[in-house]
């Protein structure tokens, strides 16, 4: 009876399995859309996007601070040497203002003969009388024309010069170095002086003498 009912159930297996068909493996029965004609995805490109323009002060490419740096001058080299040496550095035609000219005129007309180191002691003799508080004029103008003292200037005028000659270059050249004190002088406290060939009897201090001046105090 077992064996009966287990071969009834290997032909109904059997009978089943003929009447399913096998799979399709060949081309599908839809036909094909040319690519031509196939729907494609749309590529979305996104809008360019305008930046506002930065101002003139946020401009990157300026550096803020190269404008913040002080420009600063180089300082003038102060002139060095002995005294021909400052002369010869300095010496030129225009004195530059009427107070060095001054200056520059009693150098000239009272020792432009004289050698440097005597030139540079008459202008000091100018300087310190301009420097001596009150005792003269205060100006190296007002020293010079200061009746009685420079037998050279008549009528509050000195006679004229040649500007282009060595000798007055030299003088504008002694008078700058006097006014910015580059060279110390024998005379450096002298009040006074006078050419050895006259005797004024005065009852001063001798400083020194140089060339053909004695300087006193």
């Amino acid at each position: 009876m077992l064996v009966s009912l287990r071969s009834a159930l290997l032909v109904i297996a059997a009978a089943s399995a003929s009447s399913v068909a096998p799979a399709q493996v060949g081309p599908s029965s839809e036909p094909l859309i040319p690519v031509t004609q196939a729907s494609l995805p749309t590529v979305v490109v996104p809008e360019k996007i305008e930046y506002p323009a930065l101002p003139d002060s946020m401009d990157p490419v300026e550096s803020e601070t190269t404008d913040k740096i002080p420009q600063t001058e180089a300082a003038p080299v102060k002139p060095t040497g002995d005294l021909s040496s400052l002369v010869a550095q300095m010496r030129g035609s225009d004195a530059g203002s009427r107070e060095l000219e001054c200056l520059a005129a009693g150098v000239y007309f009272e020792s432009k003969s004289e050698p440097l180191a005597g030139q540079l002691a008459v202008g000091q003799v100018i300087a310190n009388r301009a420097n001596s508080h009150g005792r003269f004029p205060s100006s190296y103008c007002g020293v010079l024309f200061q009746r009685g003292q420079f037998s050279f200037i008549r009528g509050g005028h000195w006679p004229a010069v040649n500007r282009s000659g060595r000798q007055w270059q030299n003088a504008v050249a002694i008078a700058k170095i006097v006014d910015q004190d580059l060279k110390d002088s024998e005379a450096e406290n002298a009040l006074f002086f006078h050419a050895k060939r006259v005797s004024p009897g005065w009852r001063l201090k001798r400083v020194t003498s140089i060339g053909n001046h004695v300087f006193y105090r």
